[in-house]
């Protein structure tokens, strides 16, 4: 099983199996760059087989197909794209400066996508993103900046430039901006107690206190009544300025002066908190993932350099202390120590690293000095692929999302009408015009839509945010929202439950020989070749510290294994054929073990057999047990032979298998899983799951897995581990209830209070409460999500 042989044709595979034989334990992949004509239908090698092997070589399309595509503007792989073509479009984002309403939000999206030329556009309240697709995005800005002036007049439009962060002087401009509106609402409460206190002592006369009142008035609400103006001369009525003025000039008209100030004093309160809120969360969650370094200490001609971190190239030496992250993504070239990759992979144990140990960015540096050569920039490295994942997550909004905004656009008109019915008709009936109008009154404060419109989108952004934290990628609210409902999840074996390497797990002997001689012989005869099972015996006898002996002579049986003289006689390592070969008798052969069997014999004696197989990820059973308390079923596909992969079921405690599949095979598997059990989420790592990733309700594929099924997936998992499933399950399903409630509660609300407006029982100041109280409420329970919620069921 020397090197020299170990060739395309399997003639001489060491691994002592014949390749169209039904009994292949060779544990090599079989589904590329073999020109041979063999059937695997009891392949117990470990590995999926993929399809059916009776074709050549020159078959192999389906590896071709994988390479990447490239863009046809920058010829480059459209991962890596550069030009953002797509279909002939490109994407372009733009960031909306000011943007402090969410209904306005939904407002700007829904205009710019009726826009002649724009395929789409998507704007993420969250992040204040505007994402637009169209063959020149460019020549939209205008329009894009005289829609959201006509929403919101102070929103600002600008390029967003890939890369760039928060500046200092943005975040001193929106702390102004908070001074300003706490002094103007300090003033006017002022005012406000003033004119309540005057008008309480009998000696003041009435016109002096209603002065007071009027400039309170006037100082809360003077924006709020000149932003309205605009709006109504721009064609926007049904906006939250519209309805406070209405609202509020009606009581001041009905001589409800004081309350009319208190109505304005609350709902400047409620919107100033309301945006703080926001604003805090939207930070938090921007904080918790933005883990890219502003600068890096450069080592050039032996002095160090502090330099911005875009500017780090490949091949530069950074110099990473105790207690800072590793800046980029990188190999160790000096130094030892211990990262803590939590940050990164959720893992809560350090990760000891020393020379050519590879390093990822965001991980943190807990003990030794560390020098680290730079492998991808920072465009590349992985705290800018998570950024960006959460970021473009954001954009993708889920169903119970576009519903609420539509719901937005119909509900606050019909509220409006409802409470012009309700100031009219009663009051002509009744004549009782001031009661009935001061309800109509309460009816238009409360029918502002921000807590719906606010609501929804942040609790998924929280969920999006919460993920990343564990090293869990969704690819957008739609992701989570589809894997809230996941019933059952289906896993590929290899890379995905096993971590895809061989490792010996037991040498038997059967004779006189001991378990340490007979890996030694064994050892021996397969040191010379590469082969994934001759690697992992020989490295199984390096760590116990096994002397081995170079053969005198060593013969290949193709398709059988190999016979070699040594200082113990004529020794035979292969399979069963080999044995029957040279009439070796077996005895206490395996029963029913998981992985591959190399039996070996001395001088024509059978003494004993090595057990090698794929390693099972230390999680595994852990994260099948907890799949089960979230009422999940659980199954496994692979191309494995039946035999192995019930010994990795049994071992870790999978619900169904089903072995021996070829890749469409696993699509209709997965469809009768789907039919019997409910949404399946698919999670796998190779180029051949792509096809099942893609029909599955969720796909989820491994992060060392290949690019085109991370590509495919809907979910990432960067961690590789098993325990991401059920985590991504937790955090989905808190994620879709926390919006549920945030909705359910907000509507309720609302309808209670009208309901109470209607029966005499609600002021206006409750009505403020309706509206911004609720949308507070809706915010804090949101962010709840970032905080360990997602660990419960």
């Amino acid at each position: 099983m020397s090197q020299n042989h170990h060739n395309h044709n399997h003639e001489n595979c060491g691994c002592g199996q014949e390749h169209e034989d039904e009994n292949c334990h060779c544990g090599q992949e079989h589904h590329h760059e073999h020109e041979h004509e063999h059937s695997h239908e009891d392949c117990h090698c470990g590995q999926d087989h993929h399809h059916d092997h009776e074709h050549s070589h020159d078959h192999h399309s389906h590896v071709e197909a994988a390479a990447p595509v490239l863009c046809a503007a920058c010829d480059l792989p459209m991962d890596a794209c550069v030009c953002g073509l797509e279909n002939g479009n490109r994407k372009k984002i733009y960031i909306i400066e000011n943007l402090d309403c969410a209904n306005c939000a939904a407002k700007m999206e829904a205009k710019i996508a009726q826009l002649d030329g724009i395929s789409s556009a998507t704007l993420t309240f969250a992040t204040k993103k505007l994402r637009i697709t169209a063959p020149n995005p460019e020549q939209y800005l205008d329009k894009i900046q005289e829609i959201c002036s006509s929403i919101e007049s102070q929103a600002q439009v600008r390029e967003f430039h890939e890369g760039e962060r928060e500046t200092t002087a943005h975040s001193q401009e929106q702390k102004k901006e908070q001074k300003r509106d706490l002094a103007v609402i300090l003033t006017g409460a002022a005012l406000f107690v003033i004119g309540e206190i005057l008008g309480h002592i009998s000696s003041v006369p009435v016109p002096v206190s209603s002065v007071i009142f009027l400039a309170a008035y006037l100082i809360l609400g003077g924006e709020v009544l000149l932003t309205a103006g605009k709006n109504i001369l721009k064609g926007q009525i049904f906006d939250e300025n519209f309805l406070m003025s209405i609202a509020t000039i009606g009581a001041v008209f009905t001589g409800q002066f004081a309350e009319a100030v208190g109505v304005m004093l609350f709902y400047r309160v409620g919107e100033f908190f309301e945006h703080v809120a926001v604003e805090r969360s939207r930070s938090q969650i921007m904080e918790a993932v933005d883990l890219r370094p502003e600068v890096v200490s450069l080592i050039h001609n032996g002095e160090i350099q502090t330099i911005p971190a875009g500017e780090a190239k490949p091949g530069d030496i950074l110099l990473v202390h105790p207690g800072d992250r590793i800046p980029l993504d990188g190999i160790v070239v000096e130094g030892e120590s211990r990262l803590d990759t939590s940050p990164i992979t959720g893992e809560p144990v350090p990760v000891k690293v020393a020379v050519d140990s590879p390093v990822t960015s965001g991980c943190l540096n807990t003990s030794g000095l560390l020098k680290i050569r730079v492998e991808k920039p920072l465009s590349e490295s992985m705290v800018t692929r998570i950024l960006n994942s959460v970021e473009n997550a954001a954009a993708s909004k889920p169903k119970i999302d576009r519903f609420i905004t539509r719901f937005a656009r119909i509900y606050t008109p019909i509220v409006v009408f409802l409470a012009l019915g309700t100031a009219i008709i009663p009051s002509l009936i009744t004549g009782d015009w001031h009661h009935w109008v001061y309800t109509a009154l309460t009816f238009l404060v409360i029918s502002c839509p921000c807590a719906l419109v606010l609501s929804v989108p942040l609790a998924f952004f929280s969920g999006i945010g919460a993920g990343s934290r564990k090293g869990i990628l969704f690819k957008g609210g739609i992701a989570i929202e589809a894997m809230s409902g996941v019933k059952a999840v289906v896993m590929d074996k290899t890379g995905t439950i096993t971590k895809g390497n061989f490792v010996l797990q037991k040498a038997v002997p059967t004779g006189e020989l001991t378990a340490d001689t007979l890996l030694s012989l064994c050892a021996s005869v397969e040191q010379n070749s590469t082969h994934p099972i001759a690697v992992s015996i020989v490295a199984a006898a390096m760590e116990k510290g096994l002397e081995l002996e170079s053969p005198l002579s060593l013969e290949e049986i193709p398709g059988h294994g190999i016979r070699a003289h040594l200082g113990a006689g004529v020794v035979l390592c292969g399979n069963r054929k080999l044995m029957d070969r040279f009439s070796v008798s077996l005895k206490q052969t395996p029963q029913e073990v998981y992985g591959s069997e190399v039996f070996v014999a001395v001088n024509g004696v059978f003494e004993g057999y090595l057990v090698i197989s794929d390693t099972l990820k230390p999680d595994a059973k852990n994260a099948i047990r907890r799949l089960k308390q979230l009422r999940v079923t659980t199954a496994m596909l692979t191309g494995d032979a039946l035999d192995s992969a019930n010994a990795v079921a049994r071992e870790i405690g999978i619900d169904q298998v089903h072995a021996k599949l070829l890749p469409e095979d696993k699509l209709s598997r997965l469809a009768d899983i789907r039919k019997n059990s409910g949404a399946v989420m698919f999670v796998g790592d190779g180029i051949n799951d792509a096809p099942v990733l893609a029909g599955a309700d969720v796909g989820a594929a491994m992060g060392s897995g290949a690019d085109a099924a991370i590509e495919a997936a809907d979910v990432v998992f960067m961690t590789s581990a098993m325990e991401a499933i059920p985590q991504s399950i937790s955090i989905a399903r808190v994620t879709r209830r926390i919006a549920m409630q945030n909705v359910v509660f907000a509507l309720v609300i609302k309808v209670a209070f009208m309901i109470l407006g209607l029966a005499g029982f609600a002021s206006m100041w409750l009505a403020v409460f309706a509206d911004t109280g609720v949308a507070m409420l809706c915010i804090l329970n949101s962010i709840r999500i970032l905080y360990g919620v997602y660990m419960r069921k």
